[in-house]
């Protein structure tokens, strides 16, 4: 009898930690798990598991490793809002599959992704043909983001498209307004942006530029 009451005890105690864990670890939707995020997860759940079937060991060998991803986890989510690159690094990054209608192999192949893989995401999306599609995008979280010719044409003027992330510039964005890096900057100068690394964030849509500035400055 007390070995149930032990290993009902753990269980309780155990899934209230994980939701805290997982609480403070922030709020992401299961397909925006990055590969990161979804190993952080596994090894806690694992570690949970083995402390309810392990019931005469200390729970304290559980709670310490539990609470020492945690740290890790949070750490470098902390350190990868201050750093682009790594971001890119724990979660990867986007990969255009199709570009202006053409599909990009080499993309679909740094990525092992096939043509199965692309029109099974495509009809998910009631897309039949792979010459509607003017932009396709491999999200990091694995998604595909496509944007339709049709629709591509009727809304490119009004798109908010990303210029500058992190003080860095977007050449791949400016290869879809038709723009380059030299206009970009001499349309900052006008407007009284001389360093680009003090730029959070800038987009250009309907003429107009959306500027952030980085909270340090």
């Amino acid at each position: 009898m007390e070995v149930y009451v032990t290993i009902v005890a753990r269980t309780i105690f155990l899934y209230f930690l994980m939701v805290f864990i997982f609480r403070v670890m922030g709020k992401r939707e299961i397909g925006e798990l990055s590969i990161f995020d979804l190993v952080v997860f596994l090894m806690i759940a694992e570690m949970a598991v083995a402390a309810i079937e392990n019931h005469q060991d200390s729970l304290i060998h559980t709670i310490i490793p539990m609470i020492l991803l945690m740290i890790i986890q949070i750490s470098l989510a902390f350190f990868s809002l201050k750093s682009r690159k790594l971001r890119h690094l724990l979660d990867g990054k986007p990969t255009i599959i199709i570009d202006r209608g053409k599909i990009d192999e080499e993309a679909m192949r740094s990525q092992r992704y096939n043509f199965d893989d692309l029109m099974t995401h495509l009809r998910q999306k009631d897309i039949n043909s792979v010459a509607d599609v003017e932009f396709a995008i491999l999200e990091s979280s694995g998604k595909l983001s496509v944007i339709e010719k049709e629709r591509f044409q009727k809304v490119q003027p009004e798109l908010q498209v990303p210029l500058i992330i992190d003080g860095q510039i977007q050449e791949e964005n400016l290869a879809v307004i038709k723009k380059n890096n030299l206009w970009l900057r001499q349309q900052l100068r006008t407007l009284g942006y001389d360093e680009i690394k003090k730029i959070s964030f800038c987009s250009f849509g309907k003429g107009i530029f959306f500027i952030d500035l980085k909270d340090e400055y």
